[in-house]
């Protein structure tokens, strides 16, 4: 079913720019050396990359390609070619190695799948912040506004970072900007995955796609609309609304702060 043009376009020029002003002034700002970001061969960390070095160049930029046995050869070769393709410094990390300790953990527990998923995660943010710490440097997290809002991402995970480049680009903006940017075509268009289980793809655990998510996003987040408004609007069911709105709000204490109990003084 199609749905109408309702996500408003960007200028890619202009983002491109207003995204590498932000992250030289994160840099300069923070008196560090440069960035640390984690390759995964997919498109929103390989566009971060292409950012990146857009600018503050190659030589300010560590790329970590951080697999596990989950991860594909095709995710592993492309975060590879695009590194090289940069002309970065990169390294590659085998997170199997962390988690393996973990495993005498897990007999004791009932079910560890997602919490298996998210150590993953968790190893790999360790990783970039040993060597970034060590190199006196910024890790460049790699999530969009899409995923920020659903909660599609790790706390204190994938999304413990120092700055998100992208995060107020929906997925579709992210792959407008990457085709500006000349990010590989077979990047832009191979289905997004994690890469926490062997067949996982992030539209299928989503349950929906990108391009119709980001639409209802729009509506709901940035336009209020009610829900029964972005159900006409979209020509899908108000429980498909619902559904998403309710992840958007089981999501809200991914992006808040540390509740924090305030006490009163005598």
């Amino acid at each position: 079913m199609q749905t109408p043009e309702i996500l408003p376009k960007i200028d890619e020029e202009r983002t491109a720019e207003t995204i590498c002003n932000f992250i030289k002034n994160r840099m300069n700002e923070s008196k560090m050396r440069g960035l640390v970001i984690g390759l995964s061969g997919g498109l929103d960390s390989t566009t971060t990359a292409y950012l990146c070095v857009k600018a503050v160049g190659a030589e300010n930029v560590l790329g970590l390609v951080l697999p596990s046995e989950t991860t594909s050869k095709e995710d592993v070769q492309d975060a590879l070619t695009a590194a090289k393709a940069l002309g970065i410094n990169y390294r590659t990390v085998d997170v199997d190695e962390f988690t393996k300790p973990f495993k005498n953990l897990s007999n004791s527990l009932e079910d560890t799948e997602l919490a298996d998923a998210n150590l993953k995660a968790r190893i790999r943010m360790t990783i970039l912040y040993y060597h970034a710490n060590a190199m006196k440097r910024l890790v460049v997290g790699t999530g969009n506004r899409t995923e920020l809002l659903v909660g599609y991402f790790t706390k204190y995970g994938d999304g413990g970072v120092d700055m998100l480049p992208i995060g107020a680009l929906y997925k579709t903006d992210v792959r407008k900007l990457a085709s500006h940017l000349h990010v590989p075509v077979s990047i832009i268009e191979k289905a997004p995955t994690a890469g926490l289980w062997a067949g996982q793809t992030d539209e299928d655990e989503l349950g929906i796609r990108y391009e119709l998510l980001d639409k209802i996003l729009h509506l709901m987040v940035d336009k209020k609309f009610e829900d029964q408004d972005i159900a006409d609007a979209l020509a899908v069911p108000v429980d498909e609304v619902l559904r998403i709105k309710n992840m958007v709000k089981s999501a809200e204490h991914k992006l808040k702060p540390i509740p924090i109990a305030e006490i009163d003084r005598l």
